[in-house]
């Protein structure tokens, strides 16, 4: 097994396209705090550290980077039309999307428990560790090496058509459910997972009369945004 996510971690290193001066940051940035369940010190009495603090910067830098193409890109834009394309590029979805091109689940480590329970697969961990991919490179070797991992991660994001996100996405599937003349939405928690300090929730969204569809977040109201959206999607509203 070790031998097999050592494979996955190099795989990794060459799609990124950034030769790392300190390989350390990588390893951390794809460590789900699971594997140390609140421990302050691994195996080897050195304090353990894990990707939560990486993706704090990591949402940052994605930020900015985001930021910086949407400058480029649409020189007319308003600053509400940018906000809503840039909210678009960077939740927890598309970020998701662009680790799953990486081959990012195949190279993280989590706890036994998380990884038989389909963590590599899960939305929440994967968009979490690609945002820590982005801080470690920035860490690593600055904003332009940040920023040739952003512009080969989200390349097909990119290339697609402008996909503008929602303020509110349960009140939009509330107001096209009434439009369809439907009861209002409602949400259930299928599942929790992880630690108390990291958990992550996949709840349903059901509309009467369609099918209902899940998605996870890191609180449970992140996963019915999530979920929201994912619905509004499948049935073409936006």
């Amino acid at each position: 097994m070790a031998d097999r996510r050592a494979q996955a971690v190099a795989a990794l290193a060459r799609k990124l396209g950034h030769d790392f001066r300190d390989p350390s940051l990588l390893d951390q940035a794809l460590t789900h705090a699971s594997v140390g369940e609140g421990a302050e010190r691994d195996a080897r009495g050195r304090p353990f550290l894990d990707n939560q603090r990486m993706e704090f910067l990591g949402d940052r830098v994605l930020g900015l980077l985001v930021a910086d193409r949407l400058m480029r890109d649409f020189p007319a834009a308003d600053e509400g039309e940018m906000s809503s394309l840039l909210h678009g590029l960077v939740d927890k979805a598309t970020c998701a999307r662009a680790a799953e091109s990486l081959g990012v689940g195949d190279a993280m480590r989590l706890s036994p428990g998380e990884a038989k329970q389909g963590g590599r697969r899960r939305e929440g961990m994967l968009g979490d560790a690609m945002e820590a991919i982005l801080a470690a490179v920035w860490l690593d070797g600055g904003i332009d090496a940040a920023r040739a991992v952003f512009e080969r991660a989200w390349a097909a994001e990119l290339a697609a058509p402008p996909r503008r996100s929602l303020t509110n996405p349960k009140s939009a599937l509330q107001e096209w459910a009434l439009g369809q003349g439907r009861p209002l939405p409602t949400y259930r928690i299928v599942e929790r997972t992880g630690s108390d300090h990291a958990p992550t929730f996949t709840v349903e969204a059901m509309v009467d009369g369609y099918p209902p569809l899940t998605a996870q977040g890191r609180s449970r109201q992140d996963a019915e945004k999530a979920a929201a959206i994912g619905l509004l999607q499948r049935e073409g509203v936006i």
